[in-house]
């Protein structure tokens, strides 16, 4: 597939230009309303892991695979994506830090929302400014602040039980979600916004249990 895919792209078109590959032709004549559940699910993706989905995005743009809004074009620049990719190197680093993953969730909830409003403006040119910002602060905000938030309960826990311990295990799996659901957005965002009601479900379950063990903990 990869060789079919390259000699495609040394074909030309009725005016002289390299024809794309067959995916990013599929990917970009979708429907645009499909913008919505890319950018709800990028930005979800960012309540796992604030830099991954940014990177991933700019690096799809760039790729000619995203349409971004005209003002987020920026995002697939050459200084945006090697400083996201720093930036998702050193996150991602960080949180394998005993401890040092604790003070981090204090601060990834603002840059999280932050990033998940961003993200799903960034999804959806094709909607009026009103919509695309109403919807990327209440939705992608949301969805990105509530699952930073539940993920930090969750590692809050593991570092009372663990002292610490069980917390590599913890941020494994927030960057292996946070990469699968933006990939996921990119190539299945009807999927991904799938996987993304079941994820809220399953942290809201957890983070309720967790608040009532406190209540219950507490002394009379």
């Amino acid at each position: 597939m990869a060789i079919l895919a390259w000699r495609h792209t040394k074909r030309k078109d009725g005016a002289g230009r390299p024809r794309r590959p067959a995916w990013l032709t599929l990917l970009t004549t979708v429907h645009p309303l499909l913008g919505i559940p890319v950018g709800l699910a990028l930005s979800a993706a960012a309540g796992l892991r604030v830099f991954v989905p940014l990177l991933l995005t700019g690096m799809a743009a760039r790729l000619g695979a995203l349409t971004l809004t005209r003002e987020m074009t920026w995002i697939a620049s050459d200084v945006a994506i090697v400083a996201l990719a720093t930036a998702t190197v050193l996150e991602i680093g960080a949180y394998y830090v005993p401890w040092l993953d604790n003070l981090l969730d204090t601060i990834a909830t603002p840059a999280a929302v932050t990033a998940g409003i961003m993200l799903t403006a960034a999804a959806t040119p094709e909607l009026s400014p009103f919509v695309r910002w109403a919807l990327a602060i209440v939705a992608g905000g949301g969805a990105a602040g509530f699952i930073q938030a539940s993920t930090a309960l969750l590692r809050l826990k593991s570092s009372a039980l663990t002292a610490g311990a069980g917390n590599p295990l913890i941020a494994t799996v927030e960057l292996a979600g946070a990469v699968v659901l933006s990939l996921l957005a990119l190539l299945a965002p009807l999927l991904a916004l799938l996987v993304i009601v079941a994820l809220m479900a399953v942290l809201a379950s957890r983070a309720s249990r967790f608040r009532r063990a406190r209540r219950r903990a507490r002394p009379a």
